[in-house]
């Protein structure tokens, strides 16, 4: 009995509660029906049955929203207490979002009209601060879409969209489930795929042609790009660094590859 007390504590979701999230049935069913595009997670309490429950179930999946099922659901923070959840709570996006097919249509488009579209990917950023900041500086520097992970990422609301400072309503941003699928696709599509990784054997940013359609992927702050993710880059490229310091943050490092191919374009 311990033991199963134990695990039922383990899968209980805490969320703290702010301006991205919505909660309750039929907040959640209109929002499907009206903004699916702006749903970035649904998490539900197991064990509860209803009819409307079940279609919101139904049309996540339809929509390929992720599902997250938990034994327990609690909201923590201020304001929290007064929120009757009813089981269910939804993570919003401040953005629409894209989808993958869409993005390869607009990149294409712009391959064929001789011009070099270029789009950063996130490869499981898991800090709001540093995903928003990525997007601030794709917009800047002239990026023309964002494209990140829908497992292990930072959600896209308030906390991302504050780093972003209003840059998000104004790129293109695109999640996916599966990452390595989808750089194949791109690179169908035309582009040519380049990741960015701390190693000796790299080539160096400033000695690489990234004037061409271009995606680049930026690994997560603790482990870098996946294996399976690397596999799809055509071009490993490294930030030459003094001192002894390992790698930059992410966003930093982000930063730096945008405005060097913003430096080469113009």
């Amino acid at each position: 009995m311990k033991k199963q007390g134990q695990k039922q504590k383990s899968n209980e979701r805490k969320i703290r509660f702010s301006d991205d999230l919505l909660w309750g049935i039929h907040p959640i069913y209109e929002a499907l029906e009206k903004e699916a595009d702006r749903i970035v997670e649904i998490i539900l309490v197991k064990d509860r049955h209803g009819g409307k429950r079940e279609e919101i179930v139904e049309r996540a999946r339809v929509a390929g929203i992720k599902l997250s099922f938990v034994t327990s659901l609690r909201l923590i923070g201020d304001d929290a207490a007064q929120v009757r959840h009813q089981g269910v709570v939804a993570k919003m996006a401040q953005t629409p979002l894209m989808p993958l097919e869409d993005m390869l249509e607009s990149f294409q488009k712009l391959v064929a009209e001789g011009k070099n579209p270029r789009i950063i990917v996130l490869d499981s950023l898991q800090d709001p601060h540093n995903v928003g900041a990525i997007i601030r500086s794709a917009y800047a520097s002239g990026i023309h879409g964002v494209l990140i992970t829908r497992e292990r990422s930072a959600p896209l609301g308030g906390t991302a969209a504050k780093s972003a400072a209003g840059a998000m309503s104004h790129i293109d941003i695109c999640q996916v489930t599966n990452l390595a699928n989808a750089l194949k696709a791109m690179k169908k599509a035309g582009a040519w795929v380049f990741g960015a990784v701390k190693n000796e054997e790299a080539q160096s940013l400033y000695e690489t042609d990234l004037n061409l359609p271009a995606c680049i992927v930026v690994g997560s702050e603790g482990s870098g790009i996946r294996p399976l993710v690397q596999k799809q880059c055509d071009v490993l490229v490294s930030i030459p660094m003094e001192g002894d310091l390992d790698s930059l943050n992410s966003s930093v490092a982000a930063g730096v590859i945008m405005f060097e191919m913003l430096r080469q374009r113009l």
